[in-house]
């Protein structure tokens, strides 16, 4: 079987699913190609095995019409079975290939379809992102399938390393810095929390707003801006509690991450995680920007050992009941074989359906 894939992020849990999820394909003996932007930190981590396209891919360029006739060359020459967009912008450059199916993996909601003219099957990886493309108007194939992640085991960053105490109460976020991801909500609960530190792996335009609201707040001493890290394993590994305080969060990868390397998650009540966990069986949920209630949380768990032992068990068993890497791969790989008239198929079970 051969696969091309199409992926145009940069940084981010849904890059770091994209390097599994071909990895594993790799593994089952998928001959892929992936056309991916130059110089991505995750770069390395793919397979050796797997073909790799590094290109500036842009919508409006003399480069792009080079780049096209190059792909339809590759194409013709290696006839793949299945031609996988990641997200909208790279539906956007997969051709109308007839010899295969072409599918598009949205991990977001998207705003129209018209990136996706050339595409046979949408895979969305919850349920309200397939609802939003039906409502959208989307009358082709529509499959659910879920995230897997791999369970990495690293020695724990040492605390002194990022200037913390090593008795302090640890809170870790994960995720690029923009608005949507509600650092500024875990910055803020932060407030009456004495001993209690953030760290916040990641970036982004929002960082110099976290900062002052940080140091406005009179908590500056204790949060932790680390920068994007190639693996956030060891940062897990030495926290006592992983928050997610998004005010959008489609799925939310790295919860599933979290739940990996043993550690209780606290997270709002946004779109993924409202499906995915269960308050106070798997991780302790609050509304989205309420700094008081997410304070609560965090000083509950603290206070409260066996809570904080019973979500963990119970994140472990959700992560293998219903994200698990084998369900996942077989989903794609059925998919990958359903060849060209894919598009006129019905839909086929979800995955990783609670």
């Amino acid at each position: 079987m051969k696969v091309f894939h199409f992926h145009f992020g940069k940084e981010g849990g849904a890059e770091r699913f994209f390097v599994n999820l071909i990895n594993s394909l790799a593994e089952r003996g998928v001959e892929q190609t992936a056309f991916i932007r130059p110089g991505r930190l995750w770069r390395p981590e793919i397979d050796q095995r797997i073909g790799v396209y590094e290109k500036v891919w842009r919508r409006i360029s003399l480069s792009r019409f080079f780049l096209e006739a190059k792909l339809k060359r590759l194409i013709q020459q290696q006839k793949p079975d299945a031609l996988m967009a990641w997200m909208p912008r790279g539906a956007r450059f997969t051709p109308n290939y007839p010899g295969g199916v072409k599918l598009a993996r949205l991990g977001d909601y998207p705003l129209r379809l018209d990136y996706f003219t050339n595409i046979d099957v949408l895979v969305c990886n919850t349920p309200g992102i397939a609802e939003r493309v039906r409502e959208l108007g989307w009358k082709r194939r529509v499959e659910v399938i879920s995230n897997f992640t791999n369970i990495e085991t690293a020695p724990a960053i040492p605390r002194k390393n990022v200037n913390t105490p090593a008795n302090a109460f640890v809170v870790l976020g994960v995720g690029r810095f923009v608005r949507r991801k509600g650092f500024h909500t875990l910055v803020e609960a932060l407030e009456g929390l004495p001993d209690t530190y953030v760290w916040l792996v990641g970036d982004g335009e929002e960082h110099e707003n976290l900062r002052a609201e940080a140091q406005n707040l009179g908590v500056l001493d204790r949060v932790r801006f680390l920068g994007w890290q190639k693996n956030p394993a060891p940062y897990l590994a030495a926290c006592d509690i992983f928050c997610m305080p998004s005010t959008h969060e489609p799925l939310g990868n790295v919860i599933l991450e979290a739940w990996g390397s043993g550690k209780p998650v606290i997270a709002s009540r946004s779109e993924g995680p409202s499906w995915f966990m269960r308050d106070e069986r798997d991780g302790l949920l609050f509304d989205i920007e309420d700094a008081k209630q997410l304070r609560a949380a965090l000083l509950r768990l603290r206070t409260n050992p066996q809570l904080m032992q019973q979500i963990t068990d119970g994140g472990r068993a959700t992560l293998d009941t219903q994200f698990s890497k084998q369900s996942v791969t077989d989903a794609y790989l059925k998919l990958f074989a359903s060849g060209p008239n894919a598009r006129s198929q019905a839909a086929g079970k979800a995955v990783a359906m609670s």
